[in-house]
């Protein structure tokens, strides 16, 4: 594909975002549909209401720039957008809960968010195998073992990117930072649908940070935060996972280092105090460093340039060839 494109495909969907936030900003408002601040939860740091309506901006941002320039098969086309729009129903039936005060039960998500993941699956996006750098045989996996392993991988970074989004431009800083490691990776491997929805992704990120940026003037909920993930995992199993050795199969999982590290941690040490995986709290790293003493602006700035170094070693790594 030529760059011309992929330039296309940025300003197409940073646009519709930049037009579609500030109505749907106001339609908010009418609707009662915001996150209003509550003194009992740790994690609510926000003090006025906020609303929740910038996932439908991002979702038909995105949508538009990968109907337009993707050449990803009708099939697999179809899977990735209604994988997105499950999310998108079961993430504003949580974000509505969260306008009345409420938590949404964790299990309705989880069945939804797996659903999303086995429909991709399905559609032939798939980790299929790697290559033996020593050897050069590609090793194909065992039917049930690639089905698994898709799964996680989906269903493991839509979690993380919504575990991440607690701070005002910390998760749409964060995936645009991966976004564009795995673009780089696209375009070396010369897989110009990955390269497509990278960048129709870096687009959506960026225009949405211009009013997350903080102080925030609208979140994108737990809709805009698994579609979010849910897009990145997609990304690396239609590109970076392919063709991939044993070795470079850690680009991907460093492309998208800050929050899957800091969530196995938050995981672990949830499991460990016997406490359930899906039970919010204030221990992602973000609250933590908050807690030490940092400003937010100050820990969105820390974790994006840690974000920043795992992605230049994941593309160190790829320009090794290893």
């Amino acid at each position: 594909m030529i760059p011309i494109s992929y330039a296309l495909s940025f300003l197409l969907s940073f646009s519709i975002v930049m037009i579609l936030i500030p109505p749907l900003r106001k339609l908010a408002f009418k609707l009662d549909f915001v996150d209003k601040p509550r003194k009992d939860v740790e994690r609510k740091i926000h003090r006025e209401p906020i609303p929740l309506t910038a996932s439908y901006a991002i979702f038909v941002g995105f949508a538009a720039s990968f109907l337009l320039f993707s050449k990803e098969s009708a099939i697999q086309t179809i899977a990735v957008l209604c994988g997105s729009v499950l999310l998108l129903v079961i993430g504003t039936i949580d974000d509505w809960y969260k306008t009345q005060g409420k938590d949404f039960s964790a299990l309705p998500k989880l069945i939804v968010q797996v659903s999303a993941a086995v429909i991709v699956y399905l559609s032939g996006i798939t980790f299929s195998g790697f290559y033996n750098p020593l050897s050069g045989e590609y090793i194909l996996l065992p039917v049930w073992l690639q089905f698994i392993l898709t799964i996680l991988w989906i269903f493991g970074v839509t979690t993380v990117i919504n575990f991440s989004d607690g701070m005002d431009g910390l998760a749409g800083g964060l995936t645009a930072i991966s976004a564009g490691t795995l673009f780089v990776v696209a375009l070396a491997k010369g897989q110009s649908t990955s390269a497509v929805m990278a960048i129709s992704l870096i687009g959506v990120s960026i225009a949405y940070l211009r009013y997350n940026k903080p102080p925030a003037k609208i979140f994108m909920g737990d809709a805009g935060a698994t579609f979010l993930g849910f897009i990145l995992a997609v990304i690396a199993l239609d590109g970076a996972f392919k063709q991939a050795t044993v070795l470079s199969l850690f680009i991907p999982i460093l492309a998208l280092g800050v929050p899957i590290f800091d969530n196995l941690f938050v995981v672990t040490k949830r499991l460990l105090q016997g406490k359930p995986i899906y039970q919010a709290d204030a221990t992602q790293v973000h609250y933590r460093l908050l807690k030490s003493g940092l400003n937010p602006k100050q820990v969105v700035a820390f974790l994006c340039l840690i974000s920043v170094c795992f992605s230049l070693t994941s593309i160190i790594l790829l320009l090794l060839g290893v």
